[in-house]
């Protein structure tokens, strides 16, 4: 399995956030911010369009030393030739762990969306490379967050690396950070902002030292 990055930031793009921008240049955007996991969840694309789109994001982020992540989608994930998956926990009745694994092979990163302590907990003793836990805050992809009461505890019990996500931006990472969580997920902090590439090296830098950034 590749080795999945410490103090991450963790980019999901999604271009219908940003109509202005293709796909493909928000990403190069990110990465020059210096993301360490770009994953594709694009939810409005055809299945052609997903495959393109995802062969180019996996040689984007290869030349850029970047993990690329698929959602939804294992086989789409192994046609692209991505370095992983990540499925909700709506996707597990398609495709479940075991045939997920079968379908990528032990060398890809398989990561899970989970909503609460319950979820999270089966998904802690599964065979994931990684778990989501959020929504965190509010964030339009959801209708209803689930606050950082458990934030400790789950990273307390996390026998595999947490990444937190849900409506996370500059004024809220530090209540994460300062609960210890090391690796953070992004949606609209990057691709609504003015400057996409100074923004992910922003939150970059907070996630890496702490350094408080200068907007």
């Amino acid at each position: 399995m590749k080795n999945y990055p410490e103090k991450s930031l963790y980019f999901v793009l999604t271009s219908s956030y940003n109509l202005a921008v293709t796909t493909v240049e928000i990403a190069k955007n990110a990465i020059l911010g210096g993301i360490d996991i770009l994953q594709m969840r694009e939810k409005n694309f055809s299945e052609t369009k997903l495959i393109d789109t995802g062969k180019e994001l996996a040689m984007l982020c290869k030349k850029n030393d970047v993990v690329f992540i698929v959602n939804d989608s294992p086989i789409i994930a192994k046609q692209v030739n991505a370095d992983g998956v990540h499925l909700g926990q709506e996707d597990l009745h398609k495709f479940p762990l075991t045939k997920t694994r079968q379908i990528l092979g032990q060398d890809k990163i398989i990561g899970l969306s989970t909503h609460s302590m319950e979820q999270f907990e089966i998904a802690n003793e599964s065979d994931l490379d990684y778990i989501a836990f959020g929504p965190i805050f509010p964030t339009k992809t959801k209708n209803y967050f689930i606050g950082t009461e458990d934030v400790e505890k789950v990273l307390t019990i996390a026998k595999k690396p947490i990444v937190f996500i849900g409506g996370i931006n500059f004024s809220n990472i530090d209540i994460l950070l300062n609960k210890g969580a090391k690796n953070i997920a992004v949606i609209s902090a990057i691709i609504n902002s003015a400057n996409m590439t100074r923004t992910a090296r922003q939150l970059k830098s907070k996630i890496s030292d702490g350094e408080k950034c200068k907007l």
